[in-house]
């Protein structure tokens, strides 16, 4: 027994032995040193210089837009009714057509109102004799004043009761209001027409408006003559349109301020109803710096960017302000010149050794 205890005892020394002069003899230092000398560390992963994309900061000039959503609107728009009730004696537009302002667009029934015309007309061409004969004699002094008053007010009375009878008969007539297209017609000819009965649309689309909301801080910059470039659904033109009027008031729940704009429509590509992206310009910013969004890297008290300095990365802290689809605004902790790291942005730590791959423009 006692020589097998010795024998392990002697195995246990070798190992031990082996396992030193590998972990710490002088070959794991020379091979440690070979190491280090190619670049390699624990794990064998790369420690030297990380290859970036880097881009030279300058100056530049940055329209300041907003896209947002708005809707197409008729410039004037009138749901055509009846005053008066009746059977429809005359229809005299055709569907989707253009009609003129004062255009007779439906006539009801009136015959008896043009009777009763007639008739108070002939009373009132008899009054006027009447009255021309008491004047005469009043002149004279034949009668008295009163009689001629009594003359001269049924003359007023009765043309009074011709001029209600015309009106009474201009409301048998329905008319366009303004010049535009009328759509589709619900009534037909015979029909009984009364003033809860829709006849057709009305819809004057050249111009076109534009109703869209911007929010309550783009105030300032917004007034009439602002120009906004749109596109709609159903066209691939770009158009634009001028506003011309804005809502007096804010909006307490989303904070934003309702704007109307005028856009010409002589090809009658804008239809009322129709969606619009809206690309409103609301300054120019003359001079200032953009940065690729994806460089900017937010940190517990402000944003960080990366910048070479003499071969090794340097953090910088920067506030921003206005962002577009792809940039960020600098407005402080940046100056034109310096060389902005815009790639391999996960593996920068400070100090660390940078090549250059490529400068971007």
């Amino acid at each position: 027994m006692k020589t097998r205890y010795i024998a392990f005892t002697v195995i246990g020394l070798i190992v031990a032995f082996l396992l030193y002069n590998k972990l710490w003899g002088a070959k794991a230092k020379e091979s440690a040193a070979i190491a280090a000398k190619s670049g390699k560390g624990k794990g064998g992963k790369k420690t030297g210089p990380v290859s970036v994309n880097i881009m030279v900061v300058k100056d530049t000039a940055v329209n300041n837009n907003i896209d947002i959503t708005g809707s197409i609107d008729a410039n004037e728009r009138v749901n055509l009714i009846s005053e008066t009730a009746g059977n429809i004696t005359g229809i005299y537009f055709n569907e989707g057509s253009s009609v003129k302002k004062g255009q007779l667009l439906v006539k009801v029934y009136n015959l008896d109102l043009v009777a009763s015309l007639k008739q108070t007309q002939y009373q009132v061409s008899l009054a006027k004799e009447n009255e021309y004969r008491n004047r005469i004699l009043l002149e004279k002094e034949a009668i008295s004043k009163q009689e001629y008053d009594t003359s001269l007010t049924s003359l007023n009375s009765l043309q009074a009761q011709a001029e209600l009878i015309k009106a009474q008969i201009a409301k048998t007539e329905i008319r366009a209001p303004f010049s535009g297209t009328i759509g589709l017609r619900n009534v037909s000819p015979g029909g009984y027409l009364s003033p809860s009965t829709s006849i057709a649309t009305l819809v004057n689309i050249d111009p076109a408006k534009v109703t869209f909301s911007v929010p309550e801080r783009y105030l300032p910059l917004i007034k009439p003559g602002s120009k906004v470039k749109f596109t709609i659904a159903s066209s691939r033109d770009n158009f634009e349109a001028t506003v011309y009027a804005l809502e007096p008031a804010i909006d307490v729940t989303s904070r934003s301020i309702t704007v109307r704009a005028k856009a010409p429509n002589p090809k009658n590509l804008l239809t009322a109803g129709a969606f619009a992206k809206i690309n409103l310009t609301l300054d120019q910013i003359p001079k200032t710096i953009m940065v690729p969004t994806e460089c900017v890297t937010p940190d517990l008290k402000s944003s960080k960017v990366w910048l070479l300095k003499k071969g090794i990365a340097t953090p910088a802290y920067v506030t921003t302000d206005m962002r577009t689809d792809t940039k960020l605004q600098v407005v402080s902790g940046l100056k034109p010149g310096d060389s902005l790291v815009v790639s391999a942005i996960i593996q920068m730590r400070p100090k660390i050794h940078l090549k250059v791959n490529k400068v971007i423009k």
